[in-house]
C-alpha cells in the first residue's frame, strides 16, 4: 500500500512539475519589448553554448535576463541545436522566433510591411504577390484553421474574414522557410502583444466583447485620414449607438462591395448584407479590415462629444466635418460636393 502511494505521489509530482515547466515556458516566451522593432547585430561564434548565447542576447538588449532564454531553451530541447553566424535581431520578437532564428543559422532575415486598413483575404493577397505566402494556403488556415490563444472566441464563424481584427498590421521578420501557418501566428502574437490586460478590462468597462471593440477599430481605421480624428469618429459611433440609430457607415458597404468607391450609389447603400450598416442596426458581424494600435486605442477611449453626423469637409485636407444636427450634416455634405465639383 505504501509503495502504491509512493508512486502515485511521484506520478503527480512528475505531472506538476511537467504543468509548471509548461506554464513557464508560455509565460516567458514574449517580447521584451513589442515596440521595439530596432534591429540589433549578435556574433554567434563557433562552440558557443546556450549560456553563451543568453548572455549575448542579454548584453545587446534583445531579451530580458539571459536565464530565462536558458531555461526556455533547456525545456524546448533547444540546447546544443543553436548555430554559428551573424543574426539581425530585435526586442520585438519573441524567445521562440529568436530560437528558431538562431537554429536555422539563417542570416538574412526578409522584412515586410503589413499596413493597416487590409482585410485578410487583402492579406493574404499581398504576401502571395509578394512571394511570402500561398493565397489559398494562407487563406484555408485563416478560415478554419485552430490557434491557441486565449483573446479569440470560441465561438468565431468560419469563413474568409474569420481572423479580421485580430492578425495585427506591422512590419515582421520572415525566414525563409517559414510558412503560411506561422506567418499568422506571428500576427496573432503581435496582437496578443499589444491588446493588454487593460484594454481588455476597458472593453469590458464599455460592455463591449474583444471583437466588437475590433469591429469599432476596423471602422474608425477605415473612415478617418487624420490620426487626430480616430477619437472623433469613435464618439460618433458611440453617439448613434448609444441613440438607436443605424451607423450609416460608408466603409461597410465599401466592405461588401470589395472596392473603395468615392460615391456610394443609393443602390449600394441598399444591398441587403448583414454588413450594411445602412439598413440594419448594430455593428456588423465582425470587424471590416484589420486595424492598427491607434484605432483600438480611440475604439477603447472615444472623445466625449454630442456629435451624430460627419463627412469630409470642404477643405479636402482629409479631415471630417462634425455635427450634432442633421441640418448641419446636409450643409456640410452640400459644400462637400461643391468643392469636389459633384451636383
Amino acid at each position: 500500500m505504501k509503495t502504491a502511494i509512493r508512486v502515485i505521489l511521484i506520478l503527480l509530482l512528475i505531472g506538476a512539475l511537467g504543468f509548471i515547466g509548461y506554464s513557464y515556458v508560455k509565460g516567458i516566451n514574449k517580447t521584451k519589448d513589442a515596440n521595439d522593432t530596432a534591429l540589433r547585430t549578435i556574433e554567434i561564434v563557433e562552440g558557443s553554448s546556450t549560456i553563451d548565447i543568453a548572455e549575448a542576447l542579454e548584453k545587446e538588449g534583445i531579451i530580458n535576463r539571459a536565464f530565462d532564454f536558458r531555461l526556455f531553451s533547456r525545456l524546448r530541447g533547444y540546447d546544443g541545436e543553436y548555430l554559428a553566424g551573424t543574426y539581425s535581431l530585435s526586442p520585438s520578437m519573441d524567445m521562440e522566433t529568436i530560437a528558431q532564428v538562431i537554429m536555422t543559422g539563417v542570416v538574412n532575415i526578409d522584412f515586410f510591411t503589413i499596413p493597416e486598413g487590409l482585410t485578410v483575404r487583402q492579406i493574404a493577397l499581398r504576401l502571395h504577390q509578394n512571394g511570402r505566402a500561398d493565397y489559398d494556403k494562407f487563406m484555408a488556415l485563416a478560415s478554419s484553421s485552430t490557434f491557441d490563444y486565449d483573446f479569440l472566441p470560441s465561438d468565431l464563424p468560419e469563413g474568409d474574414e474569420r481572423l479580421a481584427g485580430f492578425l495585427f498590421p506591422d512590419t515582421y521578420s520572415f525566414t525563409e522557410d517559414v510558412d503560411e501557418y506561422a506567418i499568422i501566428n506571428m500576427m496573432l502574437s503581435r496582437f496578443g502583444d499589444l491588446y493588454t490586460p487593460e484594454m481588455r478590462a476597458r472593453a469590458k468597462e464599455l460592455g463591449y466583447t474583444d471583437r466588437e471593440i475590433l469591429t469599432i477599430a476596423s471602422i474608425i481605421e477605415r473612415e478617418t485620414v487624420l490620426p487626430e480624428e480616430r477619437a472623433l469618429v469613435s464618439s460618433v459611433i458611440y453617439n448613434r449607438l448609444n441613440a438607436g440609430m443605424n451607423l450609416e457607415m460608408c466603409s461597410t458597404v465599401q466592405f461588401i462591395l470589395g472596392e473603395q468607391k468615392e460615391f456610394l450609389t443609393y443602390e449600394d447603400t441598399s444591398i441587403d448584407d448583414p454588413y450594411n450598416t445602412y439598413i440594419y442596426a448594430g455593428l456588423p458581424p465582425g470587424p471590416i479590415c484589420c486595424p492598427g494600435i491607434e484605432s483600438i486605442k480611440a475604439a477603447l477611449y472615444p472623445a466625449d462629444t454630442d456629435y451624430l453626423f460627419f463627412v469630409v469637409s470642404a477643405e479636402l485636407d482629409g479631415s471630417m466635418a462634425f455635427s450634432s444636427d442633421y441640418d448641419q450634416f446636409l450643409a456640410d455634405k452640400d459644400a462637400y460636393y461643391e468643392a469636389v465639383g459633384v451636383d
